[in-house]
C-alpha cells in the first residue's frame, strides 16, 4: 500500500525539531545575520516596509530577521514574531532585550491558522519558512487575510538543489546512508519553491497581485568546512531526524562523509558553501 504524507505528524515532528534546535539556532545568530542579512534587507525593501509599520513574521524562529524588521519600523512600529515552536521564540525576545528593542512581541502560532484579525498588518514576512508548510496555499491565504489592503507578503526561499550544495550535499548523503525513500507526494521541503517562477505562481494562485521575485547569491562563508558542518550539526534539527534510524557509529560516519564532501568548497580564504535564495513579494489587492 502506497504511503501518503501525514501533515499532522509532520507538523508535530517539525515542532519538536525546532524546540530541540532553539538554543543552537539562537547561538548561531551572528552567522545567520551575515549569511541571510542581505537577502532580509532586500525582502523588506521589496515589500516597501516603512517606519511605523505593523509587521507579522511567520515561522520567525529565533527572530534575527524579526529584530531587523523591528529596527526598520522604529519605535512607532510593531513586530509580532510567530512560530510553531514556542521555545525558539523566547530567544527572539532575549535578542531584542540585548539590543534594547521593545517594539516586538512573540506568540506561538501555526502559520496555516493565524490567530490574528483580518486586515491587521501592513506586511507579512517569512524567511526560509514557507517551504516547510504542508499546505502552502492555506498559509498564503491566511497571510492574505491578515494583511491590510495594499499590504505586501514577502518570503525568502532556497532556489534549486544544484545551487544550494551547502545543504543539499548533507541531505543527499544522509538520505543514501539512512536508506530513506524519496519524499512523499505533497511533502514540503527546503527546495519545494525554488524552481524558476514557482514562488511567483504560488503567490498569484493565493490571490496576490504585483508579484515579483529576485534571485540572490548568498554563500555560506566560514573559516572551514568543519565549521559549516558544526553549524549544520547543531542547528539543522531535520538532519538529525533523518539520521535517527542509524547507530552512533553510522551517524558519525555520515557526518564525516559530509565534511569530506563539503571540503571541496574550501579555498585560500576559507569555506564558501554555495547557496542561492529567491526573494519574492506579492501585494494584497486594494478592493
Amino acid at each position: 500500500m502506497e504511503k501518503i504524507f501525514d501533515p499532522i505528524h509532520y507538523k508535530s515532528t517539525t515542532r519538536e525539531q525546532w524546540q530541540t534546535a532553539a538554543e543552537a539556532w539562537h547561538r548561531w545568530h551572528p552567522t545567520l545575520k551575515t549569511w541571510l542579512g542581505p537577502a532580509t534587507d532586500l525582502m523588506l525593501e521589496m515589500a516597501k516596509v516603512q517606519e511605523g509599520f505593523r509587521i507579522l513574521d511567520v515561522a520567525a524562529g529565533a527572530g534575527e530577521q524579526s529584530i531587523t524588521a523591528a529596527e526598520k519600523v522604529g519605535p512607532n512600529g510593531y513586530v509580532l514574531a510567530t512560530d510553531i515552536a514556542p521555545k525558539i521564540l523566547d530567544f527572539a525576545l532575549e535578542l531584542a532585550a540585548e539590543k534594547g528593542i521593545s517594539n516586538i512581541e512573540i506568540k506561538e502560532m501555526d502559520g496555516e491558522n493565524l490567530t490574528v484579525p483580518d486586515n491587521s498588518f501592513d506586511t507579512v514576512i517569512s524567511r526560509v519558512g514557507l517551504i516547510f508548510f504542508p499546505d502552502q496555499q492555506k498559509a498564503l491565504k491566511e497571510m492574505l487575510r491578515v494583511l491590510k489592503p495594499g499590504g505586501y507578503v514577502a518570503a525568502i526561499v532556497y532556489s534549486t538543489i544544484d545551487k544550494n550544495k551547502f545543504f543539499s550535499t548533507p541531505v543527499s548523503i544522509i538520505r543514501r546512508r539512512a536508506q530513506l525513500p524519496p519524499p512523499l507526494a505533497g511533502q514540503p521541503g527546503p527546495f519545494s519553491l525554488g524552481g524558476e517562477g514557482v514562488l511567483d505562481e504560488v503567490f498569484k494562485k493565493a490571490g496576490f497581485v504585483n508579484v515579483e521575485s529576485k534571485v540572490v547569491n548568498a554563500p555560506v562563508e566560514m573559516p572551514s568546512a568543519k565549521d559549516c558542518v558544526r553549524f549544520e550539526y547543531e542547528s539543522f534539527a531535520a538532519l538529525h531526524q533523518m539520521l535517527k534510524g542509524l547507530s552512533d557509529d553510522e551517524k558519525a560516519a555520515a557526518w564525516q562523509e559530509i565534511q569530506d564532501e563539503l571540503s571541496m568548497f574550501e579555498n585560500t580564504n576559507g569555506f564558501t558553501g554555495p547557496c542561492e535564495l529567491v526573494v519574492g513579494v506579492g501585494q494584497k489587492p486594494l478592493d
